[in-house]
């Protein structure tokens, strides 16, 4: 399969992929919001406005954000990317939220909840922090173990039947609880990690979606920096920065993985590209029903984002970058022990 955006639909001359058979159509990359208010040390909140506004000024169409994404920061952030974009770029905004995980003061994650009553207090309070009357992709951001998806995913379809949101989408879940999903309401969309070095998707899980009508988004398409080719060997990790916990980050983990970088790296130049569009290219070749999300931060990692955009990549390519990361060449979980506990899609 190669990557020619050019031949994908288009919208107002603009490309397009459609998440699933029954979800929106989006310019093929979003950005992920997230590191604008959390989780990546300190925060530069006119380099995220001036970020989000390039984002929308190139096309972007898909913001994704969480409502625990700095407990409710990110979603204030975006409303205010929003309010003061000019209207056409503001109308062709698609918010993407995640709900139910569970914070204390301190930062700290006890847990997530998916009752029918927590599914409508969460979705009324981000509605309030976006300034919006419906968000067009609701979905919890793991599985509550205490709580069937039956009852979560019937909640949000009556969301969707009030009018609050337009789609039903679900995140790192498995192959057994994307059926069960699906038998309830459509689904659009699974997000869930996707990258050269996170491919677990591919046996199961991405063949369930196809064979249900799903898209995906894919999120961790640069493993947290990891293959951005920006990630230095020595590189030191600002305070708060949760890749400090990150098994891929950690000592012979970090330099194993970084000579994976470097494998990729010659590839990447005799292509005439950076190692990051190279990443995000291969996940864009993987097929039309997969959106990529870039957790760019500053216009600058914007624009390399969007470059990716530009690659025609060969079966030739292909192979030469899958020989480069092998599937499976990765060192270390993607997630700390106890986070890899939530995900029902490692189940």
């Amino acid at each position: 399969m190669t990557t020619n955006v050019n031949a994908e639909a288009t919208t107002a001359g603009r490309p397009t992929r459609t998440l699933g058979s029954t979800g929106p159509s989006v310019f093929p990359l979003g950005l992920g919001c997230m590191g604008m208010s959390a989780l990546y040390g300190e925060t530069d909140r006119a380099e995220s406005i001036a970020t989000l506004h390039a984002a929308l000024d190139a096309g972007v169409t898909l913001l994704d954000t969480g409502d625990f994404y700095g407990m409710g920061h990110n979603e204030l952030l975006i409303a205010e990317a929003l309010r003061t974009a000019p209207a056409a770029a503001r109308e062709q905004a698609l918010t993407s939220v995640k709900f139910g995980a569970l914070r204390t003061v301190e930062g700290g994650f006890t847990g997530y909840d998916g009752r029918p009553e927590a599914v409508r207090n969460f979705l009324a309070y981000s509605l309030q922090r976006l300034g919006r009357d419906h968000i067009d992709i609701y979905r919890i951001a793991r599985v509550d173990p205490a709580v069937p998806i039956e009852e979560t995913v019937g909640t949000i379809a009556e969301a969707v039947q009030a009018g609050h949101v337009r789609h039903i989408g679900l995140s790192e879940v498995g192959a057994d609880t994307l059926r069960r999903a699906a038998a309830v309401a459509p689904i659009a969309d699974l997000q869930i990690e996707y990258s050269l070095v996170s491919r677990g998707i591919e046996a199961e899980i991405l063949p369930t979606a196809r064979e249900l009508g799903i898209g995906i988004t894919a999120y961790g398409v640069l493993s947290r920096g990891l293959i951005s080719g920006h990630f230095g060997r020595d590189r030191e990790l600002a305070p708060g920065d949760f890749r400090g916990m990150s098994p891929r980050f950690q000592g012979e983990n970090l330099q194993r993985n970084l000579d994976l970088v470097d494998a990729l790296r010659k590839v990447a130049e005799e292509k005439g590209m950076s190692v990051a569009q190279t990443a995000i290219a291969w996940v864009l070749a993987q097929g039309e029903d997969i959106v990529p999300l870039v957790g760019a931060r500053r216009r600058d990692r914007l624009a390399e984002a969007l470059g990716a955009m530009e690659v025609e990549l060969s079966p030739a390519d292909l192979g030469a970058i899958e020989a480069a990361v092998p599937a499976g060449a990765a060192a270390g979980e993607r997630y700390p022990a106890a986070q890899m506990a939530h995900l029902d899609s490692e189940h």
